[in-house]
């Protein structure tokens, strides 16, 4: 069932039967891009255990916090997600705006149609609104990458990590550090689960069906000749000064190399303020997951300020270098091929010199970060509510 008006019907039939004592009803959030790719290997884990026998179902919300097709639509068709449930369209707004939307259309969904667990991911506004809107009800809350931290309390992210673990049931984690995190802050060992990372386990499925973006080949692309950039923070893309110096000292010091940046939508308008020409700058739409990742996978570096790309490239052992103070994902340093540059341009430099040279670390792959991490939740579910 999917509604386009401002607010839920009046009248919801239960989408499921709750006549069995056994079965549970879990509610899969999703509302922006780094969501879906998390959630795609969740849901096909459950509808396995369904023809195994499991007495589990689930609606996907889509709470339309992402609402544009290349940060939403496409990523759903690409990686087969089904179509939403409920789609709670909550759209554009501040922070506060969006998370009152998302909180007041969920509980109303709830209230009329219950659900045994609210099951949300990552860090993004969804997240933390849903995972009050349902605690709230008295309704179980489970996190899945929970316990990852940054200790920036500047990032919206952050905020929405640290509350959404706070009235989390049940976490699920990445790595042991996020573990540590969470029993560091009073969670008890026995609502923790190391289980690995979600985000990978699509990634190495899809990765056999990367495909060359358009752009391949009316820019004469080869693999390893090329860099890809991405930008969104807006300590790195607000104001319009810094964000040339910052692009500048990418260009000036890329030796000629095409350099490929997808544009987010709120970096689009301070990049035409800035005035750069640059013959070797190609700033295109954002990218379906399928031909961003060819991309990545065969760049010869990655410059980023994102979290979940820093993971990608881990796994795919190319060299990334972040435009960050802190990162909540310090094994993609540690372990990785990710190197934390800090926030001054300046840093690029002496970065993608060490890269030109053939000196950047090769990196390994974090533990558990293999592909069966959907697998392990949703067994893990099973056996928490004794199904």
């Amino acid at each position: 069932m999917i509604y386009a008006e401002q607010t839920l019907p009046k009248e919801i039939k239960p989408a499921f039967d709750h006549s069995s004592e056994k079965q549970i009803i879990i509610d899969i959030i999703a509302g922006a891009r780094p969501n879906f790719m998390k959630i795609a290997p969740i849901i096909e884990s459950i509808k396995q255990e369904q023809e195994l026998g499991a007495n589990i179902a689930f609606r996907l919300i889509h709470t339309g916090q992402h609402y544009d097709k290349m940060m939403s639509g496409n990523f759903f068709e690409q990686l087969g997600i089904p179509e939403p449930d409920f789609n709670l369209e909550v759209g554009s707004g501040t922070q506060a705006e969006q998370t009152a939307k998302i909180m007041m259309r969920y509980e109303e969904l709830l209230l009329k149609s219950p659900a045994d667990l609210c099951l949300v991911v990552g860090d993004v506004t969804s997240t933390m609104a849903c995972s009050i809107a349902a605690k709230k009800l008295n309704i179980k809350v489970a996190h899945v990458e929970a316990g990852i931290r940054s200790g920036d309390l500047s990032m919206p992210e952050e905020i929405n990590r640290m509350v959404t673990d706070a009235i989390t049931d049940y976490f699920f984690t990445t790595t042991k550090i996020a573990s540590d995190n969470l029993i560091k802050s009073g969670i008890k060992a026995e609502q923790i689960f190391f289980v690995g990372n979600t985000m990978i386990d699509t990634l190495l499925k899809q990765m056999p069906h990367f495909k060359k973006p358009e752009l391949w080949s009316s820019l004469v692309l080869a693999p390893q000749q090329y860099l890809v950039v991405t930008l969104h923070r807006p300590s790195n893309v607000d104001e319009a000064d810094r964000l040339k110096f910052l692009i500048n000292e990418i260009v000036d010091n890329s030796m000629g190399l095409p350099i490929i940046f997808p544009v987010h939508p709120r970096t689009a308008q301070k990049i035409s303020q800035t005035g750069i020409n640059a013959a070797n700058l190609h700033t295109v739409e954002p990218m379906g997951y399928l031909e961003f990742n060819y991309l990545v996978r065969n760049a010869k570096a990655v410059i980023t300020d994102s979290g979940g790309i820093t993971e990608e490239t881990t796994v795919m052992g190319v060299p990334c270098m972040t435009l960050r103070n802190t990162t909540e994902r310090p094994e993609t340093c540690s372990i990785g091929t990710n190197e934390l540059l800090g926030t001054n341009p300046e840093a690029l430099k002496p970065a993608l010199k060490k890269l030109f040279e053939g000196e950047w670390k090769k990196g390994a792959i974090p533990e558990l970060w293999d592909g069966k991490t959907s697998a392990r939740i949703v067994k893990q579910l099973i056996n928490l509510f004794a199904l």
